[in-house]
This record gives structure tokens, sequence and C-alpha cells, in this order.
């Protein structure tokens, strides 16, 4: 029997080219598209061995293709992209990557993560102990999973549970709706509801609503694991079925307590005041004990592995690319990459890195990269984002789609910056990076790069540049 054809344009997305993984997963023979990308979601598409074109063009669609998948990139318009044009011209099937996703987890257990942060951290704990106990469960995660199991960011399993992570950003050009609606879940694990996305939710109002639509079309027997150190998600408690509560502050009926933070952290994880059972991680930062706690109150609560399986798992879990990971070998200067889309995360990043390094000065290196960095209406978030970072040094804010919203220039960024009393420097090269960097570290500091992009490609080459300039 011929496998189906799916053509997906925009595949070198980290979204898409694990929706590619799934439809090969599924019996799909899978091709794609794409512009303008870089590693490591390029080198990935590679690793998936589909055929894959670099540009978009009408010929690159297959004429014999059974479904297109759009994605929802900026440039992804039919009246501006020919590919995506004539993917309208043929009358094939056409959707979105949730739809796809929504189908092929369609009869498992579904376990939704979702939250202004913390999701892809949260996924990948919750597949990786899934995977560990030996319980197959098809995931699908918007980050790329250090652990050399979680080979691919996603995967369809043999198990009754599959692991989404569920974004609330509109899910493409012709569909408004948020992308975790699609999925249908029975339980949702809520991380946090704080507002991001300011260029698509203009106010903290209907940033929330999606979250309440997503609550209010869960199953009786659906379960809300709901994270109430964040106020946001305390609010909308009342619109789930059924909830319980974790977090680290008092009142959480999943607890993290007796913390010890260092290289590898321990806790005890309780339930209702009961020690469980002690847990360590590798992972840094405050924010991800809770993360560990939600994805253990989900764990437990469903009775899907036991907490001997539970600690097994954590102790070998290395985390998620761009999550804290440290990028330096042999440089006497620390440094990390955090994914710093939005102010929560790159507080929670700060936090973390402050935490475990109390002693060094922060130097950051600050890529504005997600349309809430560089729109005008978040411009107030730089009046707290880097409280208690010595300097930060601020790349040029990414130029695509520039033109859909309140755009941001690199001076007002920095000139704002500079007058919450933080030192701030704007960069725009390698070399501009390198020299600032240069006279700013040294055996005392400790550097932090927060970014969504790749920083015109000089990240690619930063880890090497440290490791051989503070050897």
């Amino acid at each position: 029997m011929t496998s189906k054809k799916v053509h997906i344009i925009g595949i070198a997305g980290v979204a898409m080219s694990a929706t590619a993984k799934l439809l090969l997963d599924d019996g799909w023979d899978v091709s794609g598209s794409d512009d303008a990308f870089y590693p490591p979601a390029s080198t990935y598409v590679e690793k998936l061995g589909v055929q894959f074109f670099e540009g978009y063009r009408a010929s690159n669609i297959p004429e014999d293709v059974d479904l297109v998948v759009i994605g929802r990139n900026a440039n992804l318009n039919p009246e501006t992209n020919a590919e995506v044009a004539h993917a309208h011209e043929m009358g094939v099937e056409i959707q979105s990557f949730p739809e796809v996703v929504a189908e092929i987890i369609s009869d498992t257990h579904k376990i939704i993560v979702a939250g202004s942060y913390g999701k892809s951290t949260v996924t990948s704990i919750l597949s990786w102990v899934l995977l560990h106990a030996g319980k197959d469960p098809t995931y699908f995660i918007g980050a790329y999973p250090m652990n050399i199991a979680m080979e691919f960011t996603s995967h369809k399993g043999s198990g009754e549970v599959s692991v989404i992570e569920g974004d609330e950003y509109p899910t493409a050009h012709w569909d408004d709706s948020s992308k975790f609606l699609h999925f249908n879940a029975d339980d949702v694990l809520l991380t946090s509801v704080g507002h991001d996305h300011v260029n698509v939710f203009p106010t903290y109002k209907k940033y929330v609503q999606p979250f309440i639509e997503l609550l209010k079309k869960m199953p009786e027997h659906g379960l809300l694991i709901a994270c109430t150190d964040n106020g946001g998600v305390s609010e909308v408690l009342e619109y789930a079925p059924q909830y319980i509560t974790y977090g680290l502050e008092e009142g959480s009926l999943w607890r993290a307590e007796n913390i010890t933070y260092g290289e590898t952290t321990t806790f005890d994880l309780t339930h209702d005041g009961e020690i469980i059972i002690q847990l360590t991680t590798k992972l840094l930062g405050a924010h991800n004990v809770q993360n560990i706690v939600g994805a253990a109150a989900a764990l437990l609560t469903r009775e899907l592995v036991t907490p001997e399986e539970l600690e097994s798992a954590l102790t070998d879990f290395s985390g998620v690319k761009r999550r804290l990971n440290k990028v330096t070998t042999t440089a006497t200067v620390p440094a990390y990459e955090g994914f710093g889309s939005s102010y929560e995360k790159a507080r929670a990043a700060i936090e973390a890195i402050q935490l475990h390094y109390p002693d060094k000065k922060m130097v950051v290196l600050f890529e504005p990269h997600t349309f809430s960095w560089r729109n005008h209406d978040a411009l107030s978030w730089y009046d707290t984002v880097f409280e208690g970072v010595r300097e930060v040094l601020v790349f040029h804010p990414a130029e695509q789609g520039a033109d859909t919203h309140k755009q941001l220039s690199q001076k007002e960024i920095t000139e704002r910056i500079n007058a919450a009393d933080v030192s701030a420097k704007a960069v725009n090269t390698a070399e501009e990076i390198h020299e600032h960097l240069q006279s700013a570290l040294d055996e005392n500091s400790v550097l932090l790069v927060l970014t969504s992009g790749n920083l015109d490609g000089a990240l690619d080459t930063l880890p090497e540049w440290l490791d051989t300039n503070f050897s």
C-alpha cells in the first residue's frame, strides 16, 4: 500500500518539524520547505531525512500530495508566498499543525501542558519519566530535549497516554483560535497565566480568555493540575471540572519542601504535608523545582508511574536545550543559555542564575527576538526585568514582521534599561559582542544569553569563543 503524501510549508520551525516526525511515525511520506532558518531547527530537519526544499516555490509541492500543512510564520501568507498560494489553488486539503496533531493523538489520554512559561520543560519531564518507565507515550515538545534517549522532539508511541505542549498563540493565518484548543485535552497542567504575546493579546483579559476556554472544554473526568504559586492560575480554577494544586508556596496540595540548591538540587516531594519521596535534579532554579513538582503531581495522581520510577527518571534527566543549559566547557566564566522569549521566562532564568551564583556579577547578552520584546506596548517590561544584573548587551531587534506591530528600536530598548539603573550597551555583530564581553567578563562573572533567535548566527560560535578566550 502506498503511503499518503504530506507537504509541510515552514517545516524548519520547532513545532512544524515535530509535526513532521509524528507524521513519519504515522506512516506518511513527508516533504517540506522553509526559508531563513538556522540550527538547531535546520539540522533537525536534516536528521529527519525528509525531502527538503530551501526557499518557497510552487514547484516544491508534489502534484500528487494528499495534504499540505502550513505554519503560522508571518511569511506564510497566500498574498505574498507563491508556495502557499499554489497550495490553495490546488484544491488539496490544507491543515494547521494543531489539527494534524489532534488527529494523531485522538485515541489517547491527552495531557496538555499550557502556560506562559515552563511548558517545554514540564512536557519534557513528563515524557521522559513515562519513557524511562517503559510506558511508550506519544509526545510533542516545542524544544529540543538533551537526553540522548529522547532523540526527537516528538514521538508516536504505542502507550495509552499522550503528552502535548499546548500554546495559546493563534493556530494559523485562517484560524485565530489558540492552538491548544484543538487538542481536546483530558487533563491540563497549567504552569502560569502571565500576560504574553502582547501583539496578539493587547490586554490581560484577552490573553486569559483562551485558557478559560481550554478548561471549559475539558470532559467531566478531566483534571487540572494547577500551579497556584501564580496568581493568574488561581483565578481560572473555577472553570475546570476538578483540580489539584502544586507549587513551592504553602497551601499547595503538592509541594517541594526542604530544598537544598546546588549543582545537584535535592528536595522532598510532599502531598498534603506528607513526604512522598526525596528527589534530585541537575536543573537550575526554583522555577525548575516547581516544574518537577507539577509533573510529579500529574503522574502520581493519575498513577501513571510509581514514586520510585519518578525518582529514577529525574536523576537521569538532563533538561532542555536553551532552557538554562550550560554552553561552556573549559571557560573560567560559566555561561548559560536561556529561552528569554517573554518577561516571565527571562526573570525565571535571571533569578535561577542569581540563586546558584549569588557572589558573581551577572552579564546578560539579550536579543529582543519575539514580537512581545520588540512591541512598544511591552516597553515597561524593561523597567524591572534585569533587576540584579550588572550589565546587559542588547542585540538589535529582529526585523521579521516589524511592520505588523509597534516595533521598538534598539535605541529605545537600551535607553529604557539604562533608565532602570542597569548598564546597557548596544551590539550588532559577533565582533562587537566579543569585544564587549572581553572587557565585561572576568573570573567573578557569569554570563546568561537570553534569546529565542540566534544573534544573526553569533550564537553558534559563542561557546567556542568563550572557551578559547577564557580558558
